[in-house]
């Protein structure tokens, strides 16, 4: 079965070359020196015109900021309104992650974003990680349960290997029992991603290097 390789783009920049090398499917945001955020309304609207005219799916990461995932009430109104334009412009998906200031899941932060998304794909976004193990199954069950399409998650700590965090991975992927998909993320190149879809069994893999650009 083919592996979907989702390209992590910032901007609309190596969109294009990254469509051309075997991106399956594109992850759009700004500034990943902090972890992404939103694209300003003219890099969306183009970004997904040429890429469904090439049947390449947009997912559009939905953060006002960089930070932490903590978002004030203001926050998640302009959260809800760039999900709102991303509808609009008709990107298939959007990615955003909310969490308490206990890096707890925010259900209600969380659950008022899922409502703004009803029509499109959701992605949980890597804010998965800064949970606790426990949490993160009891998190897995509630966004299964709410229509979550995927969790993006490194399996462990940034710094290290994504090869390091496999069994926690696995753990993970058990628990989902395919309710929704883990798509592991973080340090998958070229290089590692059959290797770590192989290990894993999955059909989706993420990064900013899945695809050879120059």
């Amino acid at each position: 079965m083919t592996l979907i390789k989702e390209f992590c783009s910032e901007n609309f920049t190596h969109v294009p070359k990254a469509i051309e090398r075997g991106a399956d499917r594109i992850e759009l945001c700004d500034n990943l020196a902090v972890g992404g955020t939103t694209v300003s309304s003219g890099v969306m609207a183009h970004t997904v015109r040429f890429c469904h005219a090439r049947n390449i799916p947009v997912m559009v990461m939905i953060r006002p900021r960089g930070g932490n995932f903590v978002f004030s009430r203001n926050e998640r109104c302009i959260m809800r309104a760039d999900i709102d334009q991303a509808s609009r412009f008709g990107a298939d998906g959007v990615v955003f992650g909310c969490l308490t200031d206990q890096n707890q899941l925010d259900v209600g932060a969380t659950a008022d974003l899922i409502d703004a998304a009803f029509d499109l794909e959701i992605t949980f976004h890597m804010a998965f990680d800064q949970l606790s193990h426990e949490d993160q199954f009891v998190a897995i069950d509630w966004l299964a349960a709410r229509g979550v399409k995927r969790i993006l998650t490194h399996g462990g700590p940034m710094d290290q290997p994504i090869t390091h965090h496999l069994n926690h991975l696995r753990k993970l992927i058990h628990h989902a029992a395919g309710r929704l998909i883990i798509l592991p993320g973080g340090g998958i190149t070229t290089v590692n991603a059959a290797f770590v879809a192989q290990q894993l069994s999955v059909q989706e893999v993420h990064g900013t290097k899945i695809v050879p650009l120059p």
